[in-house]
């Protein structure tokens, strides 16, 4: 038997504190929260993802490891940018439309639907309702 996978269910983060984290990320990206417990929090990412927060004694930072957020266009990106620049000042990645790491050293790739393959709009009601069909060649 071989295996299908249909996607990623989750991407988890180590923080150095949930509360700041929650506020932080429903703040730039408007995460819906779906749960919370003692050190943790579970945000919504998309139609079937979600994202985990754990709170530790002491987050070390990666180099190159990361997660990346679809927001749907240009303008979206745009003010993401200026969020974490302005009120977080917080410094972009170079080389990258906009990288940067969170406030406990998570690095973050923000996209836009530009970037990606319009396949990942297809489990999207409104998508549906404008009637735009995915067909084989």
């Amino acid at each position: 038997m071989s295996v299908q996978v249909y996607g990623c269910n989750h991407v988890a983060i180590e923080v150095g504190d949930v509360e700041k984290a929650t506020a932080f990320y429903q703040d730039v990206f408007n995460l819906e929260k779906l749960d919370a417990g003692e050190g943790d929090a579970f945000f919504k990412l998309g139609q079937h993802q979600f994202l985990a927060m754990f709170e530790v004694d002491e987050v070390k930072p990666d180099r190159m490891r990361h997660f990346g957020i679809i927001v749907r266009d240009e303008q979206q990106l745009a003010a993401v940018r200026k969020k974490l620049t302005g009120k977080y000042g917080i410094e972009l990645i170079p080389g990258f439309r906009c990288d940067f790491r969170d406030p406990f050293g998570n690095r973050i790739q923000v996209v836009d639907l530009h970037d990606e393959s319009l396949v990942w709009l297809l489990p999207y009601a409104e998508v549906q309702k404008v009637g735009i069909a995915f067909t084989r060649d």
